[in-house]
């Protein structure tokens, strides 16, 4: 389950619009949104599915559907935490175990990916992908439980401590992937020095990055 919210201007990638303009910000999403599908298309026997916001009916996001030969289903809650744990429960009605991924890693490796998949298919309850910025890029259950996405403190350093601690007070058999840096914020794009021109600044003094 890729989750990935539609490009538009000033409504994602928020936190970068100072350093990128809104629409350098969006089309650095875009461009991010396409990597992970370019990625983990290549994964045998994989059920990929595309969970939108704040709609389906995006143009980019239904190209990609058309493009990826992927489906798309509409994120539903009120903050990120309530829209996972719909995914979540929506998917395992009708299969064993499901991985949610985020669109934010640049240096995402399909292995990382064959390695949440390899973990789940082993028998474990709980798979992650923690990111050096305290979150985590990848999650992955074979049950759920709202205790751990209710009241998270999201984007901050504390999501993948509180999330371990969670599924430890639940018993939970888990194991993690490598740990990747997430492109949020202004100060994350000095990880990413061989980052493609994948959009330009948009400031008074337009510049490619």
């Amino acid at each position: 389950m890729v989750f990935a919210r539609a490009p538009i201007p000033g409504k994602c990638k928020t936190r970068l619009i100072p350093a990128l303009g809104e629409d350098g910000a969006a089309r650095l999403h875009a461009s991010l949104v396409d990597q992970t599908l370019v990625r983990i298309r290549t994964l045998d026997n994989v059920n990929i599915t595309l969970w939108c916001t704040p709609s389906t009916e995006d143009a980019f996001l239904q190209a990609c559907a058309q493009r990826y030969g992927i489906a798309l289903k509409a994120q539903s809650g009120h903050d990120l935490g309530s829209r996972m744990q719909h995914a979540f429960e929506t998917t395992l009605r009708s299969t064993p175990w499901a991985i949610i991924l985020g669109t934010d890693c640049p240096d995402l490796q399909t292995s990382d990916v064959q390695q949440a998949i390899d973990a789940m298919r082993s028998g474990v309850d709980a798979v992650a992908g923690p990111a050096f910025d305290g979150g985590y890029y990848l999650l992955g259950l074979r049950r759920t439980s709202a205790s751990l996405f209710r009241e998270m403190p999201w984007g901050t350093e504390n999501v993948w401590e509180i999330t371990r601690n969670r599924m430890e007070q639940l018993g939970w058999n888990y194991t993690t992937t490598s740990w990747q840096h997430d492109l949020d914020r202004p100060e994350d794009l000095q990880n990413f020095p061989n980052l493609p021109v994948f959009y330009e600044i948009t400031t008074k003094n337009t510049k490619k990055c």
